[in-house]
Formats: structure tokens, sequence, C-alpha cells
């Protein structure tokens, strides 16, 4: 499925949650950062009990508290020297040094339709001038390059397929335009498919493999480091969840970060060719919009061009057909195709639903081919 090119798009993104459990928050879940110091509790005290090694004389829990502490100091000096501060003529985000030649991985939507931009360092002290290296939307990535790389550090990235519910991660950007910023929690899922909103001037992404995190991502945050207590960047924050059933505030502790191993291959790519040369993403080679029916309800994908040599065209798609399901799936709207095809692989075989223009329903078996670049 193609899309269209973005003219511009916001600092920072929402995800609409489609699950009435999204605001079925538990108590407790988010670590606070500072745990307090466990109590012992049963037992009697004998004559030549040692006292713990590791405190000194308190606590087991106050000493594993201390330890925690020390490592989250430890991470935070470590990696936030690798966070900066990306600033365009519409608005600021985060980015992550990638390489050692200036290299600054972010989020596409973060770059929007600048070229140009000034990259801030951790220490406040130095602004450089950088340019666009590449983008890619449907992945939601961009590189940006600076000018003078001298005083840089690139982060070291993580086996994202590591990555273990439970884990405890930092997410470590310029939220709000407060640089340097914390904030931190663990990992909450991991494989989700999500879906960035469309709006009148960004079509959007669907993000597969994402990694949920109860550590907040708020405005600014898009384009930071999520990152481990190895002091390695596990993922790249991108969206925070809003309660559509609350008027659109955000949901607290859900956000979602690209997966490191999808950033060090596409801003990988992105470095070496300026663009995407192998996306690993499904398509049928079309341009679509979502169609009403009767009621007004989304009743399908309508079908407005067919590229040329795409898998749709060798299948005998034309436009003005509808899709209606693929792999029995239904897809009422845009968004449900594209989620239904970030699933798949190209090559992959696929049973497509339509419905032509004459209201004749039919169906196509085809391989699908790869999303191009754009």
């Amino acid at each position: 499925m193609s899309r269209r090119p973005l003219s511009h798009r916001p600092r920072s993104r929402y995800l609409v949650v489609a699950i009435a459990a999204a605001t079925l928050l538990v108590a407790g879940c988010t670590s606070s950062g500072k745990p307090s110091a466990a109590t012992s509790s049963g037992g009697s005290s004998q004559k030549g009990d040692v006292a713990s090694p590791i405190t000194g004389g308190n606590s087991a829990g106050s000493g594993v508290a201390a330890q925690l502490e020390n490592a989250y100091a430890q991470v935070v000096r470590q990696v936030l020297p690798s966070v900066v501060e990306i600033t365009t003529g519409e608005g600021l985000g985060s980015g992550v040094v990638f390489d050692a030649a200036g290299d600054i991985v972010t989020n596409d939507h973060v770059v929007g339709s600048a070229t140009s931009f000034k990259v801030r360092l951790a220490t406040g002290a130095t602004t450089l001038d950088a340019t666009l290296v590449g983008a890619y939307p449907p992945d939601d990535l961009a590189v940006i390059k600076v000018v003078n790389a001298s005083g840089l550090r690139p982060a070291t990235f993580a086996d994202s397929s590591k990555a273990r519910v439970g884990d405890i991660v930092l997410a470590m950007g310029n939220p709000l335009g407060l640089s340097s910023s914390v904030t931190d929690g663990i990992i909450s899922a991991t494989g989700r498919t999500v879906t960035e909103p469309q709006s009148a001037t960004s079509p959007g992404a669907t993000l597969p493999n994402a990694i949920q995190t109860s550590a907040a991502i708020n405005p600014g945050n898009s384009g930071g480091a999520l990152v481990d207590l190895d002091a390695q960047v596990v993922g790249i924050p991108t969206l925070a969840a809003v309660d559509a059933q609350l008027g659109g505030g955000a949901a607290p502790g859900i956000g979602f970060a690209i997966p490191s191993n999808v950033v060090k291959d596409i801003a990988g790519q992105l470095v070496a060719h300026g663009k995407v040369v192998n996306s690993h993403r499904a398509a049928l080679g079309v341009e679509v919009v979502t169609v009403t029916d009767a009621t007004g309800n989304p009743g399908g994908v309508g079908i407005e061009k067919v590229e040329p040599g795409s898998a749709a065209a060798a299948a005998g798609i034309t436009a003005g057909e509808i899709i209606t399901a693929v792999n029995g799936t239904p897809t009422p709207d845009t968004q449900a195709l594209s989620v239904v095809l970030v699933q798949l692989k190209p090559g992959d075989k696929a049973t497509v639903s339509l419905t032509k223009p004459d209201g004749t329903k039919t169906k196509v078996t085809l391989a699908l081919g790869e999303l191009k670049a754009g």
C-alpha cells in the first residue's frame, strides 16, 4: 500500500488505543525510580547474626534500593550524553547519536518537512547545525547529520529481541522542551502493533513489534532513547496512548517505542544509501482511501490507483474496486488494511476479498510485494 508524501507533521505523537482495556490500569505497576526499603518480618534475632555485607548493617532491602539507585544514576550518566534535542522551524523533539560520524536517529514525525536542524547536546552548552540524511515514514524513522561531530558520543543499541516484560527501562529525551529529562518504568509488553493517527497533514504509520512501556512518554520525548539497565538503547520512544473515552487525555503508563533492531536496520540503510532499500514490509501496490457505506460508516478500502508491476496489478486488481478483507480479516478502513499487511512479509500469499464497482464480490490470491521507500 503506497503512502503519500507528507507536508509536515507535529512534533509529538499520540495513539488512540482501540481497546477499552487500555483505560484499566493497575495501581502500582509503574516503578517509582526510588524503591522503598524492605523491612524484615518473621523469625527471631539470634546471637551471632551477621549484618548484611551489602548494606553495612542496614536491612537487605535498603541495600537493594541503594544498588538500584546507583544503577539508575550510572545509566543516566552513561547514556544521556548520547541523547540530543532537535529543533526545526515547526517544533522540537529528541534524537539519539547513532555513530561517530555524526549521524543522529530520530522519528520521521520529528523532522517533518524540514531539511536543516539545530541540535543541542545534553550539556546544553553546544548547539550544532544538522542536515537531513533520509527518512522513512512507514517506520516513522529518520536520520540527520551534524556538521561537526566532535564531542558526540554514540549510543549502544541493544538486541531488542531479548527484551523481556518486566525489564526496567528509562526514557530519556526533551519532553515539553525540558532538556535531558528522564522517566522510568518497565517493559509492559513486546510485539505490539500500533497505528499512529491520521490527520490532514499526516497519513500516520503502522508500527509492528512495538515495545510497550510504563515509562512516561510526553511531547518532545519522540525520537529519544528507551534504555535498559545495561545502558543500551532498546527502543526509540514514539507514541503515547490517549483515552478516547476521557476526552482524549493521556492514558498514564502506556507508551510505545520502536524496537532497537528495527532502528538499527532502517537507520543503517538511511546512512548507507540515503533511503531504505529493503523495507521487509509487505505491500499490495495500491493507493487507497477509506470508503463509507450507506449509513456513513467505514465500508472498505477503495482502490484509487494500482501501481504497474505490483502484486495487485499481477493479480488483475483494478482501480475502483473495494478491498473488504485480507486472509479473512475485515478491512473496513485503511488503518485496518495497514495492520493486516504489517503482519505479513514480502512473498507471502494473501487472499484479497474485493467488491467490484457493479457490486460483484470476488476473491483473488496473490504473492505480496515489498513496500518501497516511496
